[in-house]
């Protein structure tokens, strides 16, 4: 190695299916490739770190809008030279993070290993103890911050990971790039433009837990009693000369029209049963826009962050 090395990887508890859309989000290229049980993520852009943020930051900021989207734990793991460290990002719950310098010196929250072991479904005894084991300080080769991620991962096999050749924490980014390659079922996940970041954000928030309220039989029932509840309201208010209860009867018989006509383009453009992906969206570009931005858009901020 000419020199200290830098790169990362991400690493999703989910199969590839359930972290192409939210990795849409991040709007970078990207290589996705089964790990086991697992999905890891490789940046293909050259160069992936620009701007004053550092690779931790990176790497953590990637983590925090994968896991929202997905809803499953996303680990970043980072490093640079003999530093290295990770981040733990769990939906909507708190990131917690962990760092080792060039001795093997720990620092970062301390609950940390404890939050990993809870949230990846680990063994709280033996693997809790292993986990600890490395934020322990140790004078000696093999304990800088690449060594002790290797650890890490090597523990993480449990969890059902397994990681491609040539994934090995501490490899500068080229050599990443080149192994993420040749990993068996590798695809390349590319920005390309706005309406693919649409498509995935509605394929986010359908997969999220406002899902059923936006496609399905709950979202059919619930935009069929907006339009029963909205038509005779309006009609109700115009003959009172109610302005009031006209402006509610409008907004609940358009909000339900609009909620049956979403789910009725969304069954049109994608079979029962099929899985859903980012090139799969609405055939109406005005009523996608509509739900993304007016309906859902604390979701879509937040899933962006």
């Amino acid at each position: 190695m000419s020199g200290p090395a830098t790169g990362g990887l991400l690493l999703c508890r989910a199969e590839p299916l359930a972290v192409r859309s939210p990795a849409h989000l991040l709007r970078v290229r990207l290589l996705l490739a089964p790990a086991g049980a697992w999905t890891v993520l490789v940046p293909e852009e050259k160069p992936w770190l620009a701007g004053d943020e550092s690779v931790a930051e990176v790497f953590s900021g990637w983590g925090s809008t994968i896991a929202v989207g997905s809803s499953r734990p996303v680990l970043g793991l980072w490093w640079e030279g003999d530093r290295a460290g990770f981040s733990l990002a769990g939906g909507f719950r708190r990131t917690v993070s962990q760092e080792w310098d060039a001795a093997g010196r720990p620092s970062g929250d301390s609950d940390a290993m404890r939050t990993l072991a809870a949230r990846l479904g680990l063994d709280p005894v033996l693997d809790l103890e292993e986990l600890e084991r490395l934020t322990r300080s140790g004078a000696g080769p093999g304990v800088d911050g690449p060594a002790r991620l290797r650890g890490l991962t090597a523990l993480l096999t449990r969890a059902g990971m397994t990681l491609p050749p040539g994934l090995t924490p501490g490899e500068p980014a080229d050599r990443l790039r080149g192994a993420a390659r040749m990993a068996p079922g590798v695809e390349v996940l590319e920005w390309s433009g706005r309406r693919d970041a649409l498509r995935a954000r509605l394929d986010v928030v359908e997969a999220g837990p406002l899902g059923p309220w936006l496609r399905g039989p709950r979202a059919r029932r619930l935009g069929a009693a907006q339009v029963a509840a909205g038509a005779p309201l309006l009609a109700w208010a115009a003959r009172r000369r109610s302005p009031a209860w006209a402006a509610a009867g409008a907004f609940l018989l358009t909000q339900g029209a609009f909620s049956l006509a979403y789910d009725r383009a969304r069954a049109r453009s994608q079979p029962a049963g099929a899985p859903r992906g980012p090139g799969q969206a609405a055939s109406s570009r005005g009523l996608a826009w509509w739900c993304s931005h007016a309906r859902y858009g604390g979701v879509r901020r937040a899933a962006s962050r």
